[in-house]
């Protein structure tokens, strides 16, 4: 039996896969009305942990202790039922199916003979989305929502349950500032009612502002359990990499040439109007803006992944025309997107494939063959280069943590050598010590002379790595800064349409700076 002091006990629980051991005899105590932050670089076995409580997996060791009684999910509906629900790190929503579908999937609000009430599951839709403040169409395809819209359908659903226990892995990883409040506010009700939070979060500053207590993890050991007003951010960061980590931010000096990439007057109706800007070789420049801004779009747009109604490329001087990927690709323009289950990998095959899929060109004998040998010391030296945890090349990648198949579509990049490199949201879900590793990579390209196009919705991380910034809202260019400028009330100003600010003709110029 379990202590009847704490919610949820989980006690000596051990798992492998394929021989490898993901978890080593790790026990965690959860507290009625308590939010527990669950810390730990990608592949200390966080989410394999929760995905265990969960029902998903089985523990090869050890038990779990629901309200005192000791209980085994054979799978995720027992584990529902009995009042514990998820928010998954990568996304699970059916993207052929309606928000209200996704939301009641397996408990269909029904009417007489087994028909389904679709106006009732969309009234119960609407008023779910309002308690984060959100209207949302409960018809709308999952399809056609970006990945921060599907974020939410993900929270909502979970909220939804009404369970003891929420697990929330990764939640506010795509969505803004303002819907990130919120969701604290509905996190601070869910407490009042002795309900639990588990929060599994690489932002530091939300992990502080939350939780109560936090556990760590690494290398699928326990490495402590401290209350947070304990535990200061140097040593939190030192348990989780088993290191100091100093300078977080890597930005060394780069010479900044000339421009590689300039786009002028582009436009996409309903998604960015009249945009132009330039990004010179060595430099960093950051995008910043809100859900909805038009960022990723703007930069698929240049990538050839989306159509544009008007406007001008123009790299390394030449105008171009990119009307799809493999014209970018060919003009040394590399994209790594936003959302990598769906855009940004193969997950039915190996890291090796994923990685060197856009770059086979390179390891032909004459048009037609393979060099295999040099396909794979490319693929392995990226593998070290980025600290890839996977047992090979050959592994598939859909079983790497979500942040070591970041690194993959970083890799995959980095081997076709692009002059230029887009990179949409590069840190999304991925842990402090990989981020150090990850900024540290990109200072180094732009220190080679690439030329790097950074989107983020983390301020910190713009302003840490960026030599420049411009702010987008609603599709509108409303601001550019210099680093000696970067001020974050004034870029938040822009991102809101509230004030246009920082830019100037000498920065919009764009080809004659020197």
């Amino acid at each position: 039996m379990g202590d009847h002091s704490f919610l949820l006990q989980i006690k000596n629980v051990s798992k492998s896969f394929s021989g490898v051991t993901v978890l080593n005899g790790v026990s965690l105590d959860i507290a009625p009305g308590e939010v527990h932050g669950l810390m730990g670089e990608n592949g200390a076995g966080k989410s394999t942990l929760m995905k265990i409580v969960c029902g998903i997996e089985q523990p090869d060791e050890g038990e779990i202790v629901f309200k005192g009684k000791p209980v085994r999910f054979a799978k995720p509906a027992d584990a529902l039922n009995s009042g514990i629900s998820i928010i998954h790190q990568e996304l699970n929503s059916i993207l052929d199916m309606t928000v209200a579908e996704n939301l009641f999937i397996g408990r269909e609000i029904l009417r007489k003979f087994g028909i389904v009430n679709k106006a009732e599951m969309n009234r119960r839709t609407r008023e779910l989305f309002r308690m984060i403040d959100v209207e949302i169409d409960p018809n709308r395809r999952l399809s056609t929502m970006s990945v921060a819209e599907k974020q939410l359908v993900e929270i909502v659903k979970a909220l939804s349950y009404d369970a003891d226990v929420i697990i929330m892995d990764e939640p506010t990883s795509a969505i803004t500032d303002q819907e990130v409040l919120k969701l604290f506010e509905i996190i601070g009700k869910i407490k009042k009612q002795g309900k639990s939070i588990i929060y599994i979060s690489h932002k530091m500053e939300e992990i502080y502002t939350i939780c109560d207590r936090i556990t760590v993890l690494r290398d699928g050991q326990f490495i402590a359990t401290e209350p947070v007003n304990r535990l200061d951010k140097a040593r939190l960061i030192s348990l989780m990499v088993g290191r100091e980590l100093k300078d977080l931010y890597v930005k060394e000096k780069a010479p900044v040439g000339e421009v590689f990439l300039e786009v002028k007057n582009f436009t996409a109706k309903g998604k960015f109007t009249d945009v132009s800007f330039h990004v010179r070789k060595g430099e960093v420049l950051g995008i910043a803006g809100l859900m909805g801004a038009g960022r990723t779009e703007l930069a698929e747009a240049i990538f050839g992944a989306a159509p544009v109604d008007g406007g001008e490329l123009r790299v390394k001087g030449r105008t171009v025309q990119i009307r799809k990927p493999v014209d970018a690709i060919r003009l040394g323009i590399g994209f790594v997107t936003e959302d990598r289950k769906l855009l940004g990998l193969d997950l039915k095959s190996t890291v090796k494939k994923n990685m060197s899929i856009v770059s086979l060109r390179k390891f032909l004998y004459g048009k037609q063959i393979i060099n295999f040998r040099r396909e794979r010391n490319a693929v392995d030296g990226y593998i070290v280069k980025l600290n890839i945890k996977t047992r090979s090349r050959d592994t598939l990648v859909s079983l790497l943590s979500g942040g070591n198949q970041q690194k993959v579509v970083l890799a995959k990049w980095l081997l076709s050598e692009p002059d230029i490199l887009i990179l949409d949201e590069p840190t999304r879900g991925i842990d402090v010590g990989a981020k150090a590793e990850i900024y540290k990579m990109i200072s180094g390209l732009a220190k080679e002379g690439k030329a790097i196009i950074m989107i983020s919705s983390e301020m910190p991380e713009l302003f840490g790595m960026s030599d420049r910034i411009i702010v987008l809202h609603e599709g509108k260019l409303t601001g550019e800064f210099q680093r000696e400028e970067f001020d974050q009330e004034k870029i938040m100003m822009c991102a809101t349409g509230h004030v246009q600010g920082g830019i100037s003709s000498r920065n919009q110029a764009g080809g004659n700076q020197t």
